[in-house]
């Protein structure tokens, strides 16, 4: 499974405006095809307090021909260009990234019993 995101930061005191052009852009994300799950991570802080990120859009895909394929449809392609035209005039910032993902049932990491510490 693969994933394409997209990290934005904190639009500062304008998160009305960001909210109306984010359910502008969702509006052309939902039309890419085979899209398996999309999520949406609303970003609270950072151990160092306030973090510079806002939202992060997580859109999975089986994998990544299947992503590629279609992040160059048609639809696609229209959601991209209103990322940057939604997006880029209001001078809000954000970054993009793929992802391999690697998901694991449990959440526990099995100990030898070595310490690593010296």
């Amino acid at each position: 499974m693969v994933k394409f995101m997209i990290i934005f930061h904190h639009p500062g005191a304008d998160v009305t405006e960001f909210e109306a052009g984010y359910a502008r852009f969702l509006g052309m994300v939902e039309q890419i095809p085979n899209i398996t799950r999309r999520q949406v991570v609303t970003v609270l802080g950072s151990p160092e307090g306030e973090s510079k990120y806002y939202r992060i859009l997580e859109l999975y895909f089986d994998s990544q021909q299947t992503m590629t394929a279609a992040l160059n449809t048609e639809a696609g392609q229209i959601a991209g260009a209103g990322l940057y035209e939604v997006f880029r005039p209001l001078g809000y910032e954000f970054d993009t990234a793929f992802a391999d993902v690697f998901e694991e049932a449990g959440g526990a990491t099995p100990h030898t019993g070595e310490s690593n510490t010296p």
